[in-house]
């Protein structure tokens, strides 16, 4: 019988590589992912967002693969997440920075908000809506757990305004939870991160291994957490905890696919 051929690892660091054949031999992987910039090209519209095709493919791949979960770990809400990905089971989602775990994660409510956090995410929100009224290019996304405030679209000096504006006033509150990524601030009315979100994600499906990709500041709280064995790969530039860098959305294709190859 002739022998399938193997992972197409061209163009990928050699050390990168190396990490992912390691990963075919994992007993149990969780695969968990970043959307924006990982799978998906930043966009100026954040609705528009969707999953590179090769991406696509390949996470579906993954997910179908004896002993792997494959996790999307956004800042998006859980519902927007799901609309804009187009991914249903059995890839998995996690939304708000960990604030929202999707079926097959949870027992209970995705929502993990109590009578006091709904009272301050209506506060917080009214707050933040007075504090954006009129400023061009800002944007305000409504999530189970708070409220973004993005600036992707603002001139310069109008985003710089009013993310100092948002740090200096609700990002201050007792009990709201401030996490800074590219061009918005997520405030949060319940301690989250996407660290948390893998630890217990790990705990949970029983992984013996972790990959991880992800691209923005907010992603660093699981590259420091990983563990021997585990695969981090930051996508673009800038300082990073990973051990491993490729460039853009479509580098992490490349990399998708040879996952897929070595998990067959």
């Amino acid at each position: 019988m002739t022998e399938p051929p193997g992972p197409d690892t061209t163009g990928l660091d050699p050390a990168l590589a190396a990490a992912l054949a390691r990963l075919g031999d994992a007993g149990t992987l969780l695969v968990a992912l970043d959307f924006d910039g990982v799978l998906a090209p930043i966009v100026p519209v954040p609705s528009d967002a969707r999953p590179l095709p090769d991406s696509a493919d390949a996470v579906r791949e993954l997910a179908g693969a004896r002993g792997t979960t494959v996790v999307l770990l956004s800042g998006r809400g859980l519902a927007d997440l799901g609309t804009v990905s187009g991914f249903t089971e059995p890839v998995r989602m996690v939304g708000s920075h960990g604030g929202e775990y999707g079926p097959g994660l949870t027992d209970g409510d995705a929502s993990l908000l109590g009578p006091e956090q709904q009272d301050l995410k209506e506060k917080l929100t009214l707050a933040l809506v007075d504090l954006v009224e009129g400023e061009v290019g800002v944007t305000l996304e409504h999530k189970p757990a708070g409220v973004a405030v993005h600036v992707r679209n603002a001139p310069p000096e109008v985003g710089a305004r009013v993310l100092d504006a948002v740090r200096a006033g609700p990002g201050t509150w007792e009990g709201v939870d401030s996490t800074e990524g590219k061009a918005v601030i997520d405030l949060a009315v319940l301690q989250v991160s996407k660290g948390a979100a893998v630890d217990v994600l790990r705990e949970r499906l029983g992984a013996d291994a972790v990959f991880f990709a992800g691209d923005d500041v907010t992603d660093e709280s699981v590259f420091t957490r990983l563990r021997p064995g585990d695969v981090g790969v930051k996508v673009g530039e800038g300082d990073t905890a990973a051990e491993h860098r490729v460039t853009d959305p479509e580098a992490v294709a490349a990399v998708l696919r040879a996952l897929a190859g070595h998990r067959r």
